[in-house]
């Protein structure tokens, strides 16, 4: 069973709340994305994570950008009064907002006053897929709250025209999340995670833009024999991780 809380180097996670908890991907996903807008040297105002679940994208980004605010989006009102809980008890809680209702309302709504720097999100995964009797984890798993195709049109309607859109996706659809984009977005980043040298990719992490862009891919691998987090990820979470 997991744990109720999740301790990182300067914030805690409390999950008791939330269907999904704190999970090795998501915090790598956090990690990479921050590290590639600090390497990108863009100027980061604002930040909008979609569908937050703990909160923890947003504090991660809000622990290594400066300065930066960061408005978090959540259809889930108990996942969203966890995440303002977790950004209450953090050190830059004054730049971190909640706002508990759908992204679609989000965009349309008197509380969204401009367009932002940098996009995040770590969406529903699956589609068409078998759910559980958990109504607030199939919410949080399944796309049928979000898909895709409307996290595109929404992403394109919040983002700067210079901005960087981050996403999380499972591997198996990253195809058809490449035919989804039709120009709306092109890849600058694209970094594939495996568990295991001996293991298929099983995420995959982007970092897209508006404009048309020179594209990299790289390969990140979490763990190496006896268990042990790479030297790839150890770099990445050093900052977070508490006993790294």
């Amino acid at each position: 069973m997991p744990n109720d809380y999740f301790q990182f180097k300067k914030f805690v996670i409390k999950q008791d709340k939330c269907a999904m908890k704190v999970c090795t991907d998501a915090c790598l996903f956090g990690a990479w994305a921050a590290n590639s807008i600090q390497n990108s040297k863009v100027k980061i105002k604002n930040c909008l994570d979609i569908g937050i679940g703990t909160g923890l994208l947003s504090l991660m980004l809000a622990q290594k950008l400066n300065n930066a605010k960061i408005d978090a989006v959540e259809i889930d009102e108990a996942a969203a009064q966890q995440a303002k809980e977790n950004f209450e008890a953090s050190a830059w809680k004054e730049r971190l907002n909640v706002y508990n209702l759908a992204i679609q309302q989000f965009v349309n709504s008197a509380i969204r006053q401009f367009k932002y720097d940098v996009i995040i999100s770590n969406p529903p995964f699956y589609e068409n897929d078998l759910k559980s009797n958990d109504t607030k984890r199939n919410i949080a798993l399944h796309s049928a709250e979000l898909k895709l195709d409307v996290l595109l049109q929404v992403a394109d309607e919040l983002l700067n025209d210079e901005g960087l859109f981050f996403l999380l996706l499972p591997f198996h659809r990253l195809s058809e999340f490449e035919i989804l984009m039709n120009e709306i977005f092109f890849i600058r980043e694209k970094a594939l995670v495996k568990q295991t040298t001996k293991h298929d990719y099983f995420r995959c992490m982007l970092m897209l833009t508006k404009k048309s862009t020179t594209s990299s891919q790289s390969e990140i691998i979490i763990l190496k024999e006896k268990n042990e987090y790479t030297d790839d990820f150890k770099n990445l979470l050093n900052d977070y991780y508490l006993y790294l």
